[in-house]
């Protein structure tokens, strides 16, 4: 069983803690460490588990980093695990800066340890629904938005919330992206509350990306638009739905929904499917497969490849929005 420490002990550290706790099988929960007194005392309250006084020593004691801190101190914290050849569980965005990120990659290939990045979205109930029926999409449509929060607001709302819909739109897409135009306002905070991305691929896919934590309600949903096919995925909900068309061999049947194509060329027939939503914990199963990829020695689901790739596009948007801030 790997012995596993958790660098971070505010909302989603705690979090991870008690989803750590319920797959007992797999880590065993060594303890934590924080600088801050009061999320140390919140948290033993809560966990029956050490509160470490130093960092090194935690890492020292496990065998497996959960890092859960504040987006700027990601790669302090990861590269000091590294260095002493721990495995590394790091929430997103991986790193603050896209040369963190270069230099976490090279750190992971020198201690010879596995990276997993908490990229949430991709263990969502709906989306692994979803996710057998996406055929190289040509249109991808998706909105974050969320009720202002002062958690999360140390970088701009492309790190703290588009990022998952650009993680989720480079696993889905066949292909590179090309060109990306951006824009985005600070509404509240000293850097972008809003934000909307047009990401364009060479296999000809675009996908137009809108985040904002200044709305008055939630919403997670994103539209998948393929041959034959339109896929919604409502990441809050966790729902999906799927719409095919097929073509229509003969006439239609006078009871199903059809669209007449005009001018003799025949008819779709509409196909309306709802899969099975299996419900789970996506924090502990992104958990659990992190130990699966360590015991097995296989690729994590969400590689540091991957959190690279999302890091850089978000970067890329983030130079856009500013180059067109200064054109007006």
């Amino acid at each position: 069983m790997l012995k596993i420490g958790v660098l971070g002990a505010g909302h989603l550290g705690k979090i991870h803690m008690r989803c750590i706790k319920e797959i007992a099988d797999q880590y065993e929960l060594v303890g934590f460490y924080d600088p801050d007194p009061e999320m140390v005392k919140q948290a033993l309250d809560l966990f029956d588990i050490k509160a470490f006084d130093d960092i090194d020593e935690l890492i020292a004691a496990v065998d497996v980093v959960d890092v859960v801190t504040p987006t700027l101190s990601h790669f302090e914290c990861a590269s000091r695990a590294l260095r002493a050849h721990k495995h590394v569980f790091v929430e997103k965005p991986m790193t603050n800066t896209v040369e963190e990120a270069k230099a976490l990659i090279k750190l992971a290939h020198e201690a010879a340890t596995k990276i997993q990045v908490g990229h949430v979205e991709r263990f969502n109930p709906a989306f692994l629904a979803a996710e057998p029926y996406f055929d190289d999409p040509r249109f991808i449509e998706t909105h974050r938005l969320a009720e202002f929060n002062p958690r999360g607001t140390d970088v701009s709302v492309v790190l703290d919330l588009m990022i998952h819909d650009i993680d989720i739109v480079l696993s889905v897409v066949k292909g590179n992206v090309k060109n990306i135009s951006a824009s985005g306002v600070a509404v509240v905070s000293e850097t972008p509350d809003i934000a909307n991305a047009r990401l364009e691929f060479d296999n000809g896919c675009v996908a137009n990306l809108t985040a904002s934590r200044m709305s008055l309600k939630n919403m997670r949903k994103s539209r998948f638009f393929q041959r034959d096919a339109y896929i919604s995925v409502d990441f809050l909900d966790k729902t999906s739905e799927i719409v095919r068309m097929k073509t229509v061999v003969g006439e239609p049947d006078p009871f199903s929904v059809n669209i007449d194509l005009g001018e003799g060329r025949g008819f779709k027939e509409i196909f309306f499917e709802k899969p099975e939503i299996i419900a789970n914990n996506a924090i502990r199963d992104e958990l659990a497969s992190f130990e699966e990829a360590i015991r097995l020695d296989k690729i994590p689901k969400v590689s540091v490849d991957h959190g690279y790739s999302a890091l850089l596009v978000a970067y890329e948007i983030l130079e856009k929005m500013e180059l067109t801030a200064q054109a007006f």
